[in-house]
């Protein structure tokens, strides 16, 4: 009895898990089934999707060409800007060639897809992209070297501007420099001095103060004359030196060495007195001993020279 009812629930069991297993197999079929239409579907869906790109593409041919077109003309356009920046500013060729080739690599790679007639409208977006970027850097360099040569031209200006004030400072320094020599001029010659009054002679010894106009009785030669007054002259001590020529061009004097500076170069000159002189006119005499050497007959000149100036000449003759 027993055995029975234990053979019974074996096969009730067994009965059961075949069913469990038939249910499951018919579920998992039913799943695969499904997930294998969903997979039809995306493909077909995918499918479509890519009739329609190409649809797109080929609708845009026309519109991509001209786009790949403009791009590749800006890119050229970069590059000539490139050369400008690199003439205007040598110190960054390195970065500035980088950037030049980066463009040219853009440049290349249109041609290619040209080439290849295989243009899609997602590259030229990509391309488009990259133009913005590469142009970004571009007007970076542009800044930094157009502020430096709006710098340098501001010194340039600034150098014009300098050397313009500096030549109107020289002309009114030379303007300035020529007025001041024409007063100094007209003061020089204002300030000079004059002898008027002369009498020169010869006279027979220094003791014996009578003229004669004989040579061989000539002891001493004498130059009487006047300075004038002037006011703006400075005032002080002052060397006044006489000149005697003789008739033969000689200047008669005791020593060589008895040379002055005058404004018409060094002057031999005879014999010399210092003076005080206060503005106001001054007479004055000056001698000269005749010693050793005998007068020859004819004129004699006479120059007197002050403040390195011939103020006077007389003139006396012996026979």
């Amino acid at each position: 009895m027993e055995d029975n009812e234990n053979s019974n629930d074996y096969k009730n069991l067994y009965l059961g898990t075949i069913i469990f297993l038939v249910l499951a197999l018919g579920a998992m079929t039913f799943f695969w089934s499904s997930k294998r239409n969903s997979a039809k579907e995306c493909a077909q869906i995918n499918l479509e999707y890519q009739d329609t790109l190409q649809g797109m593409n080929k609708m845009l041919q026309g519109y991509i060409g001209e786009m790949s077109t403009d791009l590749k003309s800006d890119f050229k356009n970069m590059l000539n800007t490139y050369d400008r920046l690199l003439e205007k500013d040598a110190s960054k060729a390195d970065s500035l060639n980088a950037q030049k080739l980066k463009i040219q690599e853009q440049i290349e790679k249109i041609d290619k897809l040209k080439r290849s007639k295989n243009f899609s409208a997602s590259q030229v977006l990509k391309l488009k992209e990259e133009n913005e970027s590469l142009r970004g850097i571009m007007r970076s360099y542009v800044v930094q070297i157009d502020s430096l040569n709006t710098l340098n031209l501001q010194l340039e200006l600034n150098l014009t501007e300098t050397k313009s004030d500096l030549n109107r400072t020289t002309v009114e320094r030379d303007q300035y420099k020529d007025e001041v020599a024409v007063k100094s001029e007209q003061v020089k010659k204002g300030s000079k001095l004059s002898a008027y009054n002369f009498n020169s002679s010869a006279l027979k010894s220094a003791i014996k103060a009578k003229v004669t106009t004989k040579a061989r009785q000539a002891g001493q030669l004498q130059s009487t004359f006047t300075i004038s007054e002037n006011p703006i002259t400075p005032s002080g001590k002052k060397v006044v030196y006489m000149q005697i020529i003789a008739p033969s061009g000689k200047t008669l004097q005791r020593m060589t060495s008895y040379l002055t500076e005058t404004e018409d170069g060094t002057v031999a000159y005879t014999e010399k007195k210092d003076i005080d002189y206060q503005n106001k006119s001054l007479d004055i005499s000056i001698y000269y001993d005749i010693r050793e050497e005998p007068l020859s007959k004819g004129n004699y000149k006479v120059n007197i020279y002050c403040n390195e100036s011939l103020i006077g000449s007389d003139s006396f003759t012996l026979k």
